[in-house]
């Protein structure tokens, strides 16, 4: 599988996450269980995560469990997040990353679909929080493209899925609404406060 540079989704999250007020953090998100903060937190472990796996550095007893809470976003939470989203990118852009099985979120996964796992987490997450925040959301077609056959193959029209139910969108809707859809999300959520 050719090696995809993560860096136009994790610049784009950093951008995302630096214009996000503080009087925004308490909003609900399209993941149900999760304000602006909850999301926030979670985009700042899982980039550290997924460095870790590209890096081959996994040690499944320092791993968190599903169910543990999430830490506190740290007081410089913009900052640490994109030097952890550029780490993250930087670590991807090393060919052995994609190599050999790796390690994230307590799951063994080849280097290639760890490497798209974790595409999809700052992809949809940047979605999701520009959803929240009022911000405008673009994704390349090409990064989108990548990860459909692969979400494809892990939706889920239940519960049993890793992102919930999907939610049915068109075949012939944008790509990043069939990116939205196969991770349980509707495209067209809008926070209560947003005027339709």
């Amino acid at each position: 599988m050719p090696q995809i540079d993560l860096a136009p989704a994790t610049l784009q999250l950093a951008a995302i996450v630096s214009a996000i007020p503080d009087d925004t953090l308490t909003r609900p998100t399209p993941c149900p269980e999760f304000t602006v903060a909850d999301l926030l937190s979670h985009v700042n472990t899982l980039a550290d995560a997924f460095t870790t796996a590209a890096d081959k550095h996994t040690d499944p007893t320092s791993e968190p469990s599903p169910g543990d809470p999430l830490p506190d976003l740290p007081m410089d939470w913009r900052s640490e997040i994109a030097d952890r989203l550029g780490a993250m990118t930087d670590a991807w852009r090393r060919p052995a990353a994609w190599d050999g099985m790796t390690r994230v979120g307590g799951v063994d996964l080849p280097g290639e679909v760890c490497g798209l796992v974790g595409l999809n987490e700052v992809l949809v997450h940047g979605w999701d929080l520009a959803r929240s925040t009022d911000q405008r959301y673009t994704a390349l077609d090409d990064l989108l493209s990548a990860l459909l056959p692969i979400l494809g193959d892990f939706a889920s029209p239940d519960a049993g899925g890793p992102f919930g139910p999907a939610v049915p969108v068109p075949d012939d809707a944008p790509a990043l609404d069939r990116v939205l859809g196969l991770t349980g999300r509707d495209p067209a959520w809008r926070p209560a406060h947003a005027s339709n």
